[in-house]
């Protein structure tokens, strides 16, 4: 399981904030670049960055830090925040993004993020799945999670993997940033279905002939100890934020994971 940890730009600095809500914001460091090479030092190869300046203006605003950190780290970046355009894509992977990440604009402009499926490929585009969970297993969330769609959670993922998605970032919104546990529920049920895909024949054929999911849990982790359940359950990575800037989870308990796998 790949360990990925975040960083979150509000004005050009590293920040957090807690359920998505902008009034929480608590700034760790002015300098994003001096905390992705503390991760870099530690052994760690990705790194989740989110523009949240630009998931609030619907359009890419920190780029210059993302070109900062990839020109100066050899980390592989996965960017999201404000991805709404053709334009912002081609900013975003010429300011050095490995990856970029989709969450609004595959619920509000299905056309534009399908074909960037198609044109840049599955490796390159993650959907960006982050909820708010309800009865029926959660709502997705748009605009820098400052709305709710009438999409549910599974089949949202399920239908974008038989358009050709391969990656997906899930976020349980009610936990991210409050240190208590990730949503393994969740995380299993959405890798059971693709489980009972290859048994079951009422479910699409499509979805059997899809290549496995590769799923990254985010929000919410706080101890270690949470790392090899998300492991057992089948996660392909793992965002990890708060826990290591309030000191849940240390650096060097990380660089022993890596080199443990």
């Amino acid at each position: 399981m790949r360990i990925i940890p975040a960083i979150d730009i509000i004005d050009g600095k590293c920040v957090r904030l807690t359920k998505g809500d902008y009034n929480t914001k608590k700034i760790y460091n002015e300098n994003p670049l001096e905390v992705a090479k503390e991760f870099e030092a530690a052994g760690i190869k990705y790194l989740h960055v989110v523009d949240l300046d630009g998931a609030k203006a619907s359009e890419i605003i920190n780029y210059k830090v993302l070109e900062q950190i990839a020109t100066k780290t050899n980390l592989k970046i996965d960017f999201g925040g404000g991805l709404k355009s053709d334009k912002d894509l081609e900013i975003a992977f010429n300011s050095g993004a490995n990856q970029i990440t989709g969450g609004s604009i595959a619920v509000k402009n299905a056309p534009i993020f399908e074909s960037w499926i198609k044109k840049y490929g599955s490796e390159k585009i993650i959907l960006g799945a982050d909820f708010y969970p309800d009865t029926t297993g959660g709502k997705i969330a748009t605009n820098g999670w400052q709305e709710e769609s009438s999409l549910e959670l599974v089949p949202f993922i399920t239908d974008y993997q038989q358009k050709g998605i391969l990656y997906v970032i899930c976020t349980d919104i009610s936990k991210d940033g409050m240190l208590q546990g990730p949503s393994f529920d969740v995380y299993e049920e959405i890798l059971s279905v693709r489980a009972q895909s290859r048994t079951n024949n009422d479910l699409s054929t499509a979805l059997k002939e899809t290549r496995p999911l590769k799923l990254i849990a985010s929000g919410g982790i706080s101890t270690f100890d949470e790392l090899p359940k998300l492991v057992e359950l089948g996660c392909e990575g793992v965002i990890i934020g708060k826990a290591i800037y309030e000191n849940k989870i240390s650096l060097k308990q990380l660089e022993n994971f890596i080199i443990s796998q």
